[in-house]
């Protein structure tokens, strides 16, 4: 049968590199994760236990493709107490993750050819969902002296650009944009009509000082965000938008057309989740403590070259000492020490050869054993 050139994506290799370590698993071996990008934890316990209660009690049919009126308040809400900025609910958009919400606004800002900016190394489905959708996907280099972010020279230098997508904290290197770093690409943005794209899924995971969301500086970006990583609510499948006044009719019928809505029962689980405070600053403890077992024990290993993180759950290191085959060198580790890290060609095609994701967001005592495995396995290869 036919196809089309639109559904020729390229694979996600962490998925590529889970599914050996899930079959390592099966075969008797214990394997330390390392490479997973979700929280080790489950949904917060009043979530899980509110939608126990609406599942006795209510159909879970349709909601309006918006999302549920309570939820989009208690969005809003969460803007109000994590960075002062006072949004009506009307401009929030309940999607099914983050990933239904790249879609929408892809598709409501973009048309077909236009050609939209990333910053490399970044989040590897952002090019994935823009090559389906009939769009182009400019990979634009970041420099380690700006942290692995873009920066507005990076972007002045690249002609015809439809749009901007920037992630803070980003995935994979963890760096953060300051308010004036975040400012000085929006302005420059707008001045060139390219539309600026705010993937904020991984905010309330700071270490330091907290992340800056584009809200804070103009109401005229999309910012993405989602349940699942500070939430833990990974596999519920839920996120939302916050749209300019002028979008959200535009997103509504888009919604309504490709979705209907949201998973209700999710949407139900998130509601009770934004006032599950205690337990989710307890999971960023964890976080936190993991972060520093990896910056301290990762040098030791060997990997000394990694960009600092300030947020999220990721370590982004340059192994190009080692290895000018990524892939090849995280299957080795897999192999050899029974961890599974992701190379970096999902994130940057072409220095990610020469980089490894580790991820700390599972459990402490993992992690531990983890690194005592890279550090048994890396002075092998070093010889000492």
């Amino acid at each position: 049968m036919r196809s089309s050139s639109r559904g020729n994506v390229d694979p996600f290799i962490v998925m590529d590199v889970m599914a050996q370590a899930r079959a390592m698993e099966a075969a008797g071996h214990k394997i330390i994760h390392m490479e997973i990008g979700q929280p080790g934890t489950a949904a917060p316990a009043a979530a899980r236990a509110a939608l126990a209660r609406h599942m006795g009690q209510d159909a879970l049919g349709y909601t309006v493709a918006l999302g549920l009126p309570a939820l989009r308040a208690g969005i809003a809400a969460l803007y109000q107490r994590w960075y002062g900025v006072d949004l009506d609910p009307a401009r929030v958009i309940v999607t099914a993750g983050s990933s239904g919400a790249f879609v929408l606004a892809f598709t409501a800002l973009f048309d077909a050819g236009e050609r939209v900016g990333l910053g490399e190394p970044g989040y590897p489905s952002y090019r994935q969902i823009l090559k389906a959708l009939s769009l182009v996907p400019v990979g634009i280099p970041s420099a380690s002296e700006n942290r692995l972010q873009p920066v507005p020279q990076d972007v002045a230098g690249v002609a015809d650009l439809a749009g901007l997508i920037v992630a803070s904290p980003g995935n994979p290197s963890g760096t953060m944009l300051d308010r004036a770093a975040m400012a000085a690409l929006m302005a420059h943005c707008a001045s060139r009509d390219i539309a600026f794209i705010s993937d904020e899924i991984y905010h309330g995971l700071h270490y330091d000082q907290r992340a800056v969301s584009a809200l804070e500086i103009s109401n005229q970006a999309y910012v993405i965000n989602s349940f699942s990583k500070y939430f833990s609510m990974t596999g519920w499948r839920v996120g939302w938008m916050v749209v300019p006044e002028d979008h959200v009719r535009k997103i509504e019928r888009l919604a309504q057309n490709m979705f209907i809505c949201p998973p209700h029962a999710s949407q139900v689980a998130a509601l009770a989740a934004l006032d599950c405070i205690d337990e989710l600053e307890g999971n960023r403890a964890v976080y936190a403590r993991n972060r520093q077992l990896l910056l301290d024990r990762l040098p030791q290993a060997g990997f000394v070259k990694i960009a600092p993180p300030d947020g999220a759950f990721y370590i982004y290191a340059d192994v190009s000492d080692f290895t000018e085959d990524s892939v090849a060198f995280a299957a080795l580790i897999l192999q050899e020490a029974g961890v599974a890290v992701t190379p970096g060609v999902d994130f940057d095609p072409h220095r990610g050869r020469q980089t490894l994701r580790f991820s700390y967001a599972g459990a402490t005592e993992d992690l531990v054993e983890g690194m005592d495995r890279l550090c048994t396995f890396m002075a092998g290869r070093m010889g000492h």
